[in-house]
């Protein structure tokens, strides 16, 4: 199925690294055709027809988040079993998720500026931007819309990145590579070492750079946007390494 979705749109620029944050994700909306992006900020009362609003986009956006999201996760966490994966994914697209990146993304403003000045019985901007069912399906429309005109492999970087702040939050509460860690080296009486050893980006959007070392032996490395979740990816390659 993956390799059929791929092939729409116009997938052929191939997936590239994108920085974690909305940045990537923003600039491939701003570069949506006008219509298009039009369409992917309107509500369904603000037009005559509904399928010229978000929501057809947000149907389609749902299912592109879903995959890259789950294809992040199985190719980042080799170790985790389907039940962690499953509750992961659940937490990082989340209808919670989806508000919270639609507002970093600047959505708010975008359907205040979209929004008709005149309004007939249709429903208020403001209201739109009180309701986190609201914000999620533009975030999912605006997602599907990068789709139709950027192609997957594009857009599911941009997606990925877009969400990692959710992912992480996801992975630590519900993986704990630190703790198997400790429980696989307490059978030879040993214990792990945590050092941050590198910092990159601003204060808003800082990585850390951790390694897990043994008796003096680096086993592990890991980066992450806290170093608690730097630790832990530190920890799983630490595990990998072991062939625990």
């Amino acid at each position: 199925m993956a390799r059929g979705i791929r092939r729409l749109g116009r997938g052929g620029r191939g997936r590239r690294a994108a920085a974690s944050g909305p940045g990537s994700l923003r600039e491939l909306l701003d570069d949506l055709p006008p219509p298009l992006r039009r369409q992917a900020l309107t509500h369904s009362s603000w037009v005559d027809h509904r399928a010229d609003s978000y929501g057809r986009l947000a149907f389609l956006g749902d299912s592109v988040l879903g995959l890259a999201v789950a294809e992040h996760l199985f190719r980042r966490y080799p170790r985790a079993d389907i039940g962690r994966l499953t509750k992961m994914h659940g937490q990082a697209v989340s209808g919670r998720a989806c508000a919270g990146v639609a507002t970093a993304l600047g959505v708010p403003a975008l359907l205040v500026e979209t929004a008709p000045e005149r309004l007939e019985g249709g429903i208020e901007a403001g209201s739109l931007l009180a309701s986190e069912r609201a914000l999620a399906s533009v975030c999912e429309a605006v997602i599907g819309a990068c789709y139709l005109h950027h192609g997957f492999e594009t857009t599911a970087a941009a997606t990925v990145a877009a969400f990692s702040t959710e992912v992480e939050i996801a992975s630590e509460r519900l993986l704990d590579f630190k703790s198997a860690l400790q429980e696989r080296l307490a059978r030879d009486g040993s214990r792990v070492r945590y050092e941050v050893v590198g910092e990159v980006g601003p204060p808003h959007n800082r990585v850390f750079e951790v390694t897990a070392s043994v008796n003096g032996e680096v086993l592990g490395n890991g980066s992450g946007r806290s170093k608690k979740a730097a630790e832990q990816n530190a920890a799983e390659q630490a595990l990998e390494g072991l062939g625990a």
